[in-house]
């Protein structure tokens, strides 16, 4: 009786927190694969993975990160099961930090210059731009230290401004 009890807490504590921050895993999930059906999968599996291991874990502090970092990787096997299927019509959907004054081609340029990087890159721009995430809390997210994550980022935006240097150069 006190073992159902217990897990039934659980079950609702889970719930709860999920229920808070759905919005900001679905963004999560959308920014790796850009189309709003994939992203709910990914949500939905993501969840379904972090309810097993919170019925088994003793306690998750950091509650938001832990489950950011789950929706990460899920999104990253994801796009690795998947060949790359990109949908047009989805580049319009909005993301949490929107580029006011930018043209949908300077956009798409910034998009095919996002998915020319590693999945585990990637990360480190959606959640600093997309997700508004200082460098600790990527850092919570990620399991590594603060200094790794910001020398990652910035090594990271070099690349990217290489791809987007590189795209322009190729439209002349």
């Amino acid at each position: 009786m006190i073992r159902w009890n217990r897990t039934k807490i659980k079950e609702k504590q889970f719930s709860e927190k999920v229920t808070s921050i759905r919005e900001k895993l679905y963004r999560l999930a959308y920014c790796y694969v850009k189309n709003e059906q994939e992203a709910l999968d990914i949500v939905s599996e993501a969840t379904y993975k972090g309810y097993l291991a919170f019925g088994k874990a003793d306690s998750v502090t950091y509650f938001d990160s832990w489950m950011s970092r789950i929706v990460i990787n899920t999104a990253i096997d994801h796009t690795r099961r998947n060949k790359r299927i990109t949908y047009l019509e989805d580049y319009t959907q909005e993301f949490a930090a929107t580029s006011q004054g930018a043209s949908l081609e300077e956009k798409m340029d910034l998009y095919n210059a996002l998915d020319r990087l590693r999945p585990e890159d990637k990360s480190y721009i959606i959640l600093k731009y997309f997700v508004n995430l200082s460098f600790k809390e990527m850092a919570d997210v990620l399991s590594v230290p603060e200094n790794t994550v910001k020398s990652r980022f910035y090594r990271i935006i070099k690349q990217l401004k290489v791809y987007l240097i590189e795209g322009e150069v190729e439209s002349v």
